[in-house]
């Protein structure tokens, strides 16, 4: 058993490593792309990653439910591999042209394939492989760790490689994607009759009833008003960042250095993360995150120069580790671990996409009128209100009893 069980930490989290290679490759110098080889203006991003936002909010929920009813089974990961295989010709062949001549049209179809691949895909990912760590006993934030570790990999060329050609990332995207499909295939899940009776016992009214549940707006609102916000502020920084050197193709290559380096130390919290958040507890652990965020997007507004700004954007290594560990074990906590799926994908991740649909065209705006800095100011004032709100707000149950029984595998 013991072998089998370092066999499924392997394969996963090297499908982890794979996955957000993938990702950043495609998606780390998105702004840039749009902003730079495509010359859309902070108002037309702001409407893409809106309609982005929109199109996560119909698949997010689907995958929730359809991840919660087949459990352990892995046909969900398949179709996102698949789609994965497609990022280079999608991008260069499809999206690209699309946007560039109807942007509403092309802004449709990228939302759509954008929310399917990443900004619902990676939930269900994520989703699956807490449900299996939690079968076989390993520490999940271990495993995500290999996620940070392939997104630095990929930021790390990604800026060099943009000002080389920018299709060089999307052709790089879809040969990790298909590396993903060896390590899917020799990860071999057992599940129970239990297990799989369990799934099966999910209904639409299962889910319905979270509506009914305050912690769960509880939680929601923690999500809108504090991990929503940060997803915005991220959406046009690189931009920003590449605007205070001397050219923008060093700023392009620079910024993929920051963004590498900040995920490799924010991998390093991913494998300290769970110590932290055991210790002072998943509300607490939230809340935690919550100050961090809105100390890394004022101070973002308050300092000047590449270098202090390079600092403010390096908190966010110590911010997110801990906010993911935390909300997973809040959740299990809290609600009923049959809708484990569910909860992350809509409680979590469809919650902060409805912050976005709202908040991103505004930020575009703000960007384009009052600057970066003022605009960081405000936003940075959402998150601390709302992180103050949420201490009083969030559930206190700290009681984990699934997790305080397992061990660690020796890894």
């Amino acid at each position: 058993m013991k072998k089998k069980i370092n066999a499924n930490y392997w394969f996963l989290s090297g499908f982890f490593f794979f996955y957000f290679f993938t990702w950043s490759a495609s998606m780390s110098l998105f702004p840039i792309w749009l902003g730079q080889s495509l010359h859309l203006d902070g108002t037309n991003m702001g409407i893409i990653f809106s309609v982005n936002a929109m199109a996560a909010l119909l698949i997010q929920p689907l995958y929730g439910f359809v991840s919660d009813k087949i459990g352990l089974k892995k046909h969900l990961l398949w179709w996102v591999v698949t789609l994965l295989i497609l990022v280079g010709p999608f991008f260069i062949f499809v999206y690209g042209p699309l946007l560039q001549k109807n942007l509403f049209i092309g802004a449709v179809v990228g939302g759509l394939y954008l929310g399917a691949a990443f900004n619902a895909g990676v939930g269900a990912l994520e989703s699956y492989i807490e449900k299996v760590s939690r079968k076989y006993a390993f520490e999940y934030g271990k495993s995500r760790m290999w996620g940070s570790l392939g997104w630095a990999s990929a930021t790390f060329f990604a800026g060099q490689l943009f000002n080389i050609n920018p299709s060089i990332n999307f052709w790089l995207a879809s040969g990790a994607g298909v590396c993903l499909i060896f390590l899917l295939f020799f990860t071999k899940v057992d599940i129970t009759l239990e297990e799989e009776k369990k799934s099966n016992s999910v209904t639409i009214k299962d889910v319905l009833d979270l509506l009914k549940e305050k912690k769960f707006w509880a939680f929601s609102m923690y999500v809108i008003g504090v991990t929503c916000v940060y997803g915005v502020y991220d959406q046009q920084f690189p931009l920003y960042y590449a605007s205070l050197f001397s050219t923008r193709e060093l700023g392009n290559q620079m910024f993929g250095y920051l963004n590498s380096v900040q995920v490799f130390v924010e991998a390093g919290m991913m494998f300290i993360a769970p110590y932290i958040v055991n210790k002072i507890g998943p509300k607490k652990s939230l809340i935690l995150a919550g100050f961090i965020m809105a100390t890394r997007i004022i101070g973002s507004g308050l300092v000047n120069g590449p270098v202090l700004i390079s600092c403010m954007k390096m908190l966010h290594a110590f911010e997110l580790p801990i906010m993911l560990i935390a909300v997973f074990k809040y959740l299990a906590a809290n609600f009923d671990v049959r809708l484990a799926s569910t909860l992350y994908l809509v409680g979590f991740q469809f919650a902060g996409q409805i912050g976005a649909v709202g908040l991103s065209p505004f930020a575009g705006k703000m960007y384009d009128s009052i600057g970066f800095s003022q605009a960081y100011l405000i936003l940075g004032g959402i998150v601390l209100l709302f992180a103050i709100l949420s201490s009083f707000a969030l559930s206190k149950t700290e009681h984990l009893p699934e997790l305080k029984r397992q061990k660690a595998v020796e890894i």
